[in-house]
């Protein structure tokens, strides 16, 4: 059974796949601040995609499924990828909170070192050729914001409409 006999499940449809939209948007957007604009990321802010990785095809299968007229599956999917986002809400929080020195961040952010030349020139030559990356220093704000911080506002927003899209489906 298709979506296109299921009228009741264009709702959640809908939200599913404005939801999975945005996750692509924020990803993209990160990995344009990280390729186009220079900004590489920290061991934090890496840490922070895996949801992104795992919740954009994640969210895919949840719309192919409720296209199947699987709801129910559909509606587990879509949970499980907010639970996901809400985590990742909690590491950007995490991550902020690191930024603003309210308490310390792990130590591989400290002692992250990023090759900025090839290799070649020994431990030495390479000393003038790495930058730190630290976790604890936002390199870029809007709106005195940081990258986390806005993570954290895009997840909370994922999971919302993964959540949305969940109860949609059931009701459907």
């Amino acid at each position: 059974m298709l979506l296109a006999s299921h009228p009741d499940n264009a709702p959640a449809y809908r939200t599913g796949g404005a939801t999975l939209l945005f996750a692509v948007a924020v990803i993209l957007a990160a990995l344009a601040f990280q390729y186009l604009g220079g900004y590489i990321p920290c061991p934090l802010c890496l840490e922070q995609r895996y949801a992104y990785y795992a919740g954009i095809p994640a969210l895919f299968l949840a719309l192919v499924l409720l296209a199947a007229g699987r709801a129910r599956l559909s509606a587990a999917v879509f949970a499980a990828v907010a639970l996901a986002f809400l985590v990742n809400a909690g590491l950007g929080a995490y991550h902020a909170g690191v930024e603003w020195k309210l308490w310390p961040g792990p130590d591989t952010c400290s002692a992250t070192s990023q090759p900025l030349g090839g290799g070649g020139g020994g431990v030495l030559g390479e000393l003038g050729k790495t930058r730190v990356i630290r976790c604890d220093e936002a390199p870029w704000q809007l709106f005195g914001i940081s990258l986390a911080g806005w993570n954290v506002l895009a997840s909370l927003l994922l999971a919302a409409g993964s959540i949305s899209a969940a109860f949609k489906a059931l009701r459907g």
